[in-house]
């Protein structure tokens, strides 16, 4: 898989005519092949962040570059091209809950396949073998034709990692993935995201609101408070007085393993 490199200028975003600042004039880059966490409490602006980066939401000012291309200004075939280098694992997991296993790998396809494959449904034996390959590695093999709906939380979450495979992404954001799940369960989908990461090179950004996590598997830091970057460094740079700054006062860190 290729990789990337992003860069973030003056991004910010105001809901509700003005009343509601979301994200606040931030500005950062990604360099190829980081495994960047985004940090901070709930309504700090990560998911914001996150889909003002890929367009799902539309940036109030502010510019997105990925490879030197400008995301934010790039419209239909442009945009639809520059979205296919980007995957995305959502928090909820985004799956057709009624739909097999394997058609939900196969939409990591839908956007290199031809609109007659699409419409009917018959994709190439290429892509068939490619999901089983997906499903394969990250141990769902025996679920291929099992029905989205029947499976775990921990489940669910793999198979949207094996769609974003599916992708082959320059760029993978995953939001929040973890938050609905148990610890363990927890280590093992951070840790098919740090496979794609070292073994395929793909550049990840990864929301978590546990510090523990962040340690364990961030290359770098960012952390968010009220739509402002409050930090930027390395996981052993964050200390108790960094930990109150991002979390506040009353906050207490908890290891999760």
């Amino acid at each position: 898989m290729e990789t990337a490199q992003l860069r973030i200028e003056h991004l910010t975003k105001v809901y509700e005519r003005g009343e509601v600042l979301a994200l606040r004039d931030v500005s950062f880059d990604v360099q190829k092949g980081e495994f960047l966490i985004l940090i901070g409490l709930s309504g700090s602006g990560k998911s914001t962040l996150l889909r003002c980066i890929n367009r799902l939401i539309e940036p109030t000012s502010g510019s997105v570059y990925l490879d030197g291309e400008d995301v934010t200004s790039a419209k239909g075939t442009d945009l639809r091209r520059i979205r296919r280098r980007i995957g995305m694992i959502f928090q909820q997991f985004n799956l057709v809950k009624r739909s097999s296993v394997l058609t939900n790998v196969l939409a990591g396809r839908l956007a290199y396949a031809p609109r007659w494959r699409t419409l009917t449904g018959r994709f190439a034996r290429a892509d068939l073998d490619r999901a089983k390959e997906s499903l394969e590695r990250v141990g769902l093999s025996e679920k291929i034709y099992a029905r989205a709906d029947q499976l775990s939380g921990g489940q669910q979450q793999r198979v949207g990692i094996a769609r974003a495979l599916m992708q082959e992404p320059a760029i993978l954001f995953a939001d929040e993935p973890v938050s609905a799940l148990d610890p363990a369960t927890s280590n093992s989908v951070l840790q098919y995201l740090e496979q794609m990461n070292q073994k395929d090179g793909v550049t990840v950004i990864c929301a978590l609101h546990f510090l523990s996590l962040a340690r364990r598997y961030g290359t770098r830091i960012l952390a968010l408070k009220d739509g402002e970057i409050v930090f930027e460094g390395v996981p052993a740079e964050i200390d108790a007085a960094r930990f109150k700054e991002i979390y506040g006062e009353d906050a207490e860190e908890v290891e999760i393993r």
